[in-house]
């Protein structure tokens, strides 16, 4: 199939990859299962270096829109059709402040109802991942801090906003992945806080709680966000 491809020639390259790939998605000249073309070919129609289409290939795949199958070429995921928020999310992905509040969005309504659905289990687990963050405080505890918040999320237990769960945890690695430091003591405390509302089935002081640390991580980054601009 021959995609129409206009070239590219501003300055944010790899974002404006992407957003070609993702439109060719949504327009349907690209369908979920197809084989994208070669990354020489890909190269010569967007008119831009190798390393600029690798770093957006490379965004789309965190996002879960693609698949780099080991010299079997790049794939449409099958899932895209069924959920247009990730590609949604795929479009701004590189707009830090839209990401973060996104994500508050979705995870602030989501605890509120997950204080009236969770169950024991659910709470057990939430309360595991606080203590293994406290027992590895001085390591990456990315992992165990996504695990909590995909607990909660899933709690809910809605199936009209699971294709925006998945979303949001894959708006969730991405902030993660932008925070410039961390700081264990405060991640502890904010989750036991939100963990003890949740387990007192209390809505409206889990929406309070996870906002403040929704709002502390906002600020983290889009400090930290503006600094770099300022560079």
């Amino acid at each position: 199939m021959d995609y129409k491809m206009n070239t590219i020639r501003r300055s944010t390259l790899s974002q404006q990859v992407l957003e070609r790939i993702i439109h060719l998605i949504m327009n349907g000249q690209l369908n979920p299962g197809d084989k994208l073309p070669s990354e020489m070919t890909l190269i010569e129609r967007f008119d831009v270096s190798r390393p600029v289409l690798r770093e957006a290939l490379s965004s789309l795949e965190t996002l879960e829109i693609i698949t780099r199958r080991p010299r079997g070429g790049t794939y449409v995921n099958k899932k895209v059709g069924s959920n247009p928020f990730e590609a949604m999310l795929a479009l701004s992905i590189n707009n830090v402040p839209a990401v973060i509040e996104a994500r508050m969005s979705l995870e602030l309504g989501l605890v509120a109802i997950a204080a009236e659905k969770i169950s024991r289990g659910q709470l057990e687990k939430l309360k595991e991942t606080i203590e293994q963050i406290q027992a590895n405080a001085d390591s990456n505890y990315g992992r165990l801090d996504k695990e909590f918040h995909s607990i909660i999320a899933k709690s809910a237990n809605n199936p009209i906003v699971e294709g925006m769960i998945d979303s949001l945890l894959i708006a969730h690695e991405k902030t993660d992945s932008l925070i410039p430091y961390r700081e264990p003591g405060i991640t502890v405390e904010h989750h036991l806080a939100i963990y003890e509302a949740l387990k007192k089935r209390d809505p409206h002081e889990s929406f309070n709680q996870m906002y403040r640390h929704l709002s502390f991580v906002r600020k983290k980054l889009l400090d930290d966000y503006e600094a770099d601009k300022k560079i």
